[in-house]
């Protein structure tokens, strides 16, 4: 008997097992890139979804898509508002095109696939609409009052009954500035600076709440507290934004809508009952820090039964702009709790923190003392050699006009009430290091202060591992100053300007969407770009900007983000809603640079910024961008078919390429210009060298690396091009050198003295643009996965529909691992050395291929999952494989 029993249990782990291993389910259901998403104001949203089936040729061959307020008619088939019926594709995107959805409505959808003989049903998700049109507000626009010198943010509360049971609820808020909402005393949700940063007086955000929960039947109290942000920016510095035409003392606008079990509704709005009163926030800049007195504090002040009878009438003011629209995307959070990992007391009154890493956020403190009190928290990247805190190197900006607004200082003044904590509650820093002092002595444990590390909260998509433990740690450094520089637009650092320029942004761009889902942040920032441009097609180089920047620093080397990221984009996502909402952007910038610079031949731009020694003809690199944007604007045309902009810009593309090798190509010798690195790799990797001259080109790039020690000796746009136009032409053994150099100048270096982040400028010891924590040299991420790595998007089947695989083996590397989790799943490309030769190790999604391509050498031969494959390009159908590269005996 036990004998059988065990056979049968056998028998039924072994079902199990196999029915888990081939077990279909639909994923990742998304509308408009966000899971179950409230407050849309998108009439056509995006539908995407992956299957899950590890079935090697798992494909879907069919679709369905069911939409309806109702979920019981999704189970039933029976959806009314939309029904797409059979669809015969392979495709995982769609958009909305059923009955017209209404505001405030909450809507219920289904995807069901067939894959081959099978039919699978996917679970149930949601999407909610907003306001969906300016229209639909019913509250006022208020304020205390419209002093933009008044340093105290605002308090603002009312309360109001809720007689009836309610079913749901929904606060939505407007406001220009940043702001903190409450209910009955609880701060809702867990957003941090909302909204995000746009062009206010051309676009306002507004974000919904589900407040269902917090709403109580009886009587009820809303707080609203409000921040200045860059809105009503009070900090002086180079940018002028003290001196925006949109400044003013921060306003808002909140729309509650009550859904009660019986069917009725009701809204509670912002209005002439409102009372307000200055809060313990005696000072906010987002730019320098948060001033905070403790003994100002009004308890309760958004609870129900706070006597507001000192407090005053709050003020109507106008919109900020005529758009206010819908924030659909990721929001910024605190995303990570960092604990101190050292701390030293300096004197009684003086203690140094340190997180042990560069993060952008805000510290938390603890801490208790006699009232009044004066706690200052001054936070930075670097020490001098006694100890003590240094911030010289990203202050140099900043251009303060008296000394109550230290930079990056946080200013609390305790209560003397007992412990209490402190955490800006509108601003953000760079830092590594938090130097307290104190006005009296106080004493503070290693426990007493966290960090946290905020950033747009976007979900990772992708990882590396490699057996070189350097560039691993350059890896995790580049991922950190990326998402160091993204709140709601993608910046150049967090501590001393917190701009959006562009350079940078382009640079990042394959990085930032390898390692992250970030679509959400890049069509809210490419909205930004177009408010901003100019109607001859002008963009300025930080984005968004007050008016500073169509002066300085723009030019195709930088502003080419209004092409190169809604491309990328496409590639990644094969969604070309962004392509198609940029293109006449694209045209316009386009025509202005060829109206500008007949000749094809452009000198606009700032050039290879902050190179190591060489510099470059800024003639030379902005012209390969200019002929990188006509490609992208002839790409767009031909997807979206305009025929004759295809035929136009085509005949562009070959005159500036045609005159810039006229002018830097020497055919004879394949030398650009003078032969240095940028000169060289630029046009290589933006694919402007003819093409009888590519290997020449690159051989002779090669060569100049090798020259150089295998160290850079590149700026921002060199940088971007170089580990490319090496390993794309056959000398990715060289382009691994360079990267895992560690020595100066290069990432390695600053990896061996300690980065945990990316740097601004390749000496560690520069007197200038020395920042702690930029990205503009953060290319070298996702080359991990181009090169190494191996995963690329194929345009004619974007979005990772198809997978490119060309992993290339390096000397120096034992292992390395890239996935990607793209539209269709996670790809993996993993190959390591054995001693029978090279085992690669793939994962290809359901409804997606890939092609591999291994050269083939003498001596070894391919298998592919135990059997003999001797082809250099190997298609592969979705599933796992094991392909072996095997040494003859």
């Amino acid at each position: 008997m036990r004998f059988n029993f065990l056979k049968i249990s056998i028998q039924i782990l072994f079902l199990f097992t196999v029915s888990n291993v081939f077990a279909q389910s639909l994923t990742a259901l998304k509308a408009e890139y966000l899971t179950n998403p409230i407050g849309l104001d998108n009439p056509n949203p995006r539908f995407t979804w992956q299957m899950n089936d590890a079935r090697q040729g798992a494909k879907q061959t069919a679709y369905r898509i069911l939409v309806d307020v109702d979920s019981t008619s999704l189970v039933n088939q029976k959806a009314v508002m939309w029904n797409t019926g059979w669809i015969k594709s392979d495709g995982n995107l769609a958009s909305f095109s059923g009955k017209p959805l209404k505001p405030f409505t909450k809507y219920f959808w289904r995807i069901d696939v067939i894959n081959g003989s099978k039919k699978t049903l996917s679970k149930i998700a949601s999407f909610e609409m907003g306001m969906m049109n300016m229209a639909n507000w019913q509250g006022a626009w208020i304020s205390d009052n419209e002093n933009i010198k008044l340093k105290p943010a605002p308090y603002f509360r009312s309360t109001f009954n809720s007689a009836k049971k309610v079913k749901s609820a929904r606060a939505y808020i407007a406001t220009g500035g940043l702001y903190e909402l409450s209910i009955n005393g609880k701060k809702i949700g867990n957003h941090r600076m909302d909204p995000m940063y746009t062009r206010f007086d051309r676009r306002t955000l507004y974000v919904t709440y589900d407040v269902t929960q917090e709403i109580n039947q009886g009587k009820n109290a809303i707080g609203v507290l409000l921040g200045n942000g860059w809105y009503n920016h009070q900090s002086t510095a180079v940018w002028y934004f003290d001196r925006a035409p949109w400044r003013n003392r921060p306003a808002f606008c909140l729309d509650v809508r009550i859904t009660y079990e019986d069917g009725t509704t009701e809204t509670i709005k912002s209005g002439k009952d409102w009372k307000t009163a200055l809060s313990p926030i005696v000072f906010n800049s987002i730019y320098t820090a948060e001033h905070y007195d403790a003994r100002m504090e009004k308890p309760g002040w958004n609870t129900a039964n706070f006597d507001d009878k000192e407090w005053k009438a709050v003020m109507y003011r106008s919109a900020p702009s005529k758009n206010i629209v819908a924030q659909a995307l990721h929001p910024i959070r605190n995303v990570e709790e960092i604990s101190t990992k050292m701390i030293k007391k300096i004197n009684d009154t003086t203690y140094l923190f340190d997180l042990g890493r560069n993060i952008s956020g805000v510290s938390k403190i603890k801490i208790d003392g006699p009232a009044g009190t004066v706690v200052r928290l001054k936070h930075g990247e670097r020490l001098y050699a006694n100890g003590r805190l240094d911030i010289s190197n990203i202050d140099a900006h900043y251009r303060p006009t008296d000394n109550t607004d230290p930079f990056q200082t946080d200013i609390l003044i305790l209560s003397g009430k007992g412990e209490q904590s402190f955490m800006p509650h509108f601003n953000y820093k760079g830092f590594q290091y938090v130097e307290i002092t104190t006005s009296a002595p106080i004493k503070l444990k290693k426990e007493d202060l966290v960090g946290y590390f905020m950033h747009s909260d976007v979900p990772v998509s992708g990882d590396i591992k490699s057996s070189e433990s350097i560039i691993n740690k350059i890896y995790y450094a580049t991922n950190n100053s990326y998402l160091s520089n993204l709140f709601g637009y993608p910046t150049d650092c967090p501590q001393r300007e917190k701009n959006g320029w562009t350079g940078d942004a382009q640079i990042a761009i394959e990085t930032g969407l390898y390692g992250f889902d970030g679509i959400t942040i890049y069509e809210k920032w490419l909205a930004d770009h177009r408010d901003e441009q100019q109607p001859n097609g002008v963009l300025p180089s930080i984005i968004p900007t007050d008016g500073w920047g169509y002066e300085w620093g723009n030019g195709p080397d930088w502003t080419s983000t209004i092409a190169i990221i809604p491309w990328n984009i496409y590639l990644f996502y094969g969604d070309k809603k962004l392509l198609a909402d940029c293109y006449d952007n694209i045209k316009k910038y386009v025509n202005h640079i060829d109206e500008t610079y007949p000749t094809g031949l452009t000198t606009w731009g700032l050039g290879d910024w902050i190179p190591v020694k060489s510099k470059s003809p800024v003639e030379l690199t902005s012209t390969c961008y200019y002929y990188a944007d006509v490609i992208v604007l002839t790409k767009a045309a031909k997807i979206l078919g305009k025929e004759a902009d295809f035929q136009k810009y085509t005949a562009l593309a070959k005159r500036i390429k045609d005159a810039f090798n006229a002018k830097y190509l020497n055919k004879a010798t394949g030398i650009y210009a003078s032969g240095v690195q940028t000169e060289m790799s630029v046009p290589l990797y933006w694919k402007i060298v003819p093409e009888e001259s590519i290997q020449l080109v690159a051989e002779n790039l090669a060569k100049r690396v090798e020259a150089d020690g295998f160290h850079l000796d590149v700026g921002l746009l060199g940088t971007k091009a170089i580990l490319n136009a090496l390993s794309e032409n056959g000398y990715s053994d060289v382009a691994y050198k360079v990267a895992a150099q560690k020595t100066y100048p290069s990432w390695g270096w600053w990896m061996e003295n300690g980065a945990t982040t990316l740097y601004e400028n390749w000496p560690i010891d520069a007197k200038s643009d020395i920042s702690m924590n930029h990205i503009m040299f953060g290319e070298i991420g996702a080359w991990l996965y181009k090169s190494p790595g191996g995963i690329k998007p194929d345009e004619s089947q974007p979005g990772f529909k198809h997978v490119i695989l060309d992993p290339h083996i390096m000397e120096g590397l034992d292992s390395f691992e890239a996935s990607h989790v793209g539209p269709f799943g996670k790809i993996i490309s993993a190959w390591k050395k054995t001693t029978k030769g090279i085992q690669y190790d793939i994962t290809i999604p359901a409804n997606s291929t890939a092609t591999i391509s291994l050269s083939l050498v003498r001596g070894s031969d391919i298998f592919v999952n135990g059997r003999a494959n001797n082809i250099e390009r190997i298609n592969l159908v979705a599933g796992k494989y094991v392909i072996e590269r095997r040494y003859k005996l």
